[in-house]
């Protein structure tokens, strides 16, 4: 089984304790901006995947 363990103990009020924490660090403005590069990194993380599945399926396809 497959599983995120360092998440698998944390409840509802700690994970709000810890958004709180993180707020007040960063403040409101700037986890906007953190989070727009977040996806901005995902999206290009999934391109470049897509990329690489065309490569990989004509290699396996000459190799048999």
């Amino acid at each position: 089984m497959h599983s995120l363990f360092f998440i698998g103990g944390l409840g509802a009020s700690e994970i709000l304790l810890i958004a709180l924490v993180v707020l007040l660090f960063f403040g409101g403005k700037k986890i906007p901006e953190m989070m727009k590069g977040l996806g901005k990194g995902v999206r290009s993380f999934k391109e470049g995947m897509k990329e690489l599945e065309p490569e990989t399926k004509d290699s396996e396809n000459t190799e048999n």
